[in-house]
């Protein structure tokens, strides 16, 4: 749907609609306000969820830096290790996964994996808007993806800093089924 489609398309649309709408896009809750868009365009417009997000997106410029965006995860070594310090397990290992959707692109997960009970912690996702800002202290970071060289270094500093394992198995380019870690076997290390 080209813009002026959209422009129009949303000047039809009831007031109220494009006031709640709105208030989605003000309180940056992008996939809320991309789902009513398609609840009320879809059947009787075939706006789909395509050309909802380019509605939506639309919207976020119009507003700008009046959005009240979600807070970015901190990426410094002691608030990573704190929030790392509350999995209940033992850490075995820090991961980073590549991750993606139609609104943010690619992203990566940094995880924290634990043994007993063996699970995988949330500890901070890296946007590219907070990889660029992570990284202006570290200068350019040349060909590669700043996602993948933001959440290489933040997630690479915990787990040295924690004394574990580090793997981010596709870290120049984004890859959404990369192979998992898998712990060392008992047998595997000589003992």
């Amino acid at each position: 749907m080209r813009k002026q489609a959209r422009t129009e398309w949303w000047e039809r649309l009831p007031a109220g609609i494009r006031e709640e709408i709105d208030g989605y896009v003000l309180q940056d809750a992008m996939f809320a306000a991309v789902r009513l868009v398609v609840d009320v365009g879809l059947v009787r417009d075939d706006v789909g969820v395509a050309a909802s997000q380019l509605i939506v997106g639309d919207r976020y410029a119009h507003y700008g830096d009046r959005i009240a965006r979600t807070p970015d995860n901190p990426l410094d070594v002691e608030s990573l290790a704190y929030r790392a310090g509350g999995a209940a397990g033992r850490i075995v290992a820090i991961e980073a996964l590549w991750d993606g959707d139609t609104m943010h692109d690619w992203f990566v997960r940094l995880l924290a994996i634990t043994a007993d009970p063996a699970e995988e912690h949330a500890l901070a996702t890296v946007y590219a808007r907070m990889a660029r800002r992570y990284l202006e202290e570290g200068g350019d970071c040349g060909p590669r993806h700043p996602v993948g060289l933001a959440a290489e270094r933040a997630g690479g500093a915990l787990a040295a800093h924690l004394s574990v394992p580090f793997h981010f198995a596709s870290p120049d380019t984004p890859d959404d089924e990369a192979p998992r870690w898998q712990p060392v076997a008992p047998s595997e290390t000589g003992r």
